[in-house]
């Protein structure tokens, strides 16, 4: 709850608008920063683009990012976080796609391979994490490592260590 608390604080002090676009988390992202009170200043609107096609209507992801690299993938986090920041006007946007199972696609996307994207003042970073547990904890792991990927994003400019 930490990491919560330092990016929400961080995000209302200097007035910088955040958005999710969530796919496995199924909007447990926008959840847990409507957690902390007083995020309505920053949090005006997140996506749950669980569906290929979501991504592409809601978003704007490039269907051919999603036929070439496939919907869980570095590139399709990253489009999410991208297009989901522009769609809604926002400084900053944290994404998520993967594999919460109990099935996986395949032996090369196991359950719990999941992406998380941010996007924040014109720089987009993507990390593939490789969760255990089950369903539950899987999404709890990735929307812990979306806020913690959040605020390493914006650590550098606002944090003083």
């Amino acid at each position: 709850m930490d990491e919560l608390n330092t990016l929400a604080e961080l995000l209302i002090k200097n007035k910088l608008i955040i958005t999710t676009a969530e796919s496995c988390t199924g909007g447990l992202i926008a959840a847990r920063l409507t957690d902390y009170p007083g995020i309505s200043s920053v949090f005006h609107e997140g996506y749950v683009t669980y569906s290929e096609a979501a991504k592409e209507n809601l978003l704007g992801v490039d269907p051919y990012l999603i036929e070439k690299y496939g919907v869980v993938s570095k590139e399709v986090a990253l489009a999410m976080a991208e297009k989901a920041a522009k769609k809604a006007g926002a400084d900053i946007a944290l994404s998520s796609t993967g594999i919460a199972g109990p099935g996986g696609f395949d032996e090369t996307h196991p359950v719990g391979l999941v992406f998380i994207g941010c996007y924040y003042e014109g720089r987009s970073v993507a990390r593939g994490y490789n969760f255990s547990g089950d369903r539950s904890e899987v999404r709890t792991q990735a929307v812990d490592n979306a806020i913690k990927l959040g605020l390493d994003m914006m650590s550098d400019k606002f944090l003083q260590f």
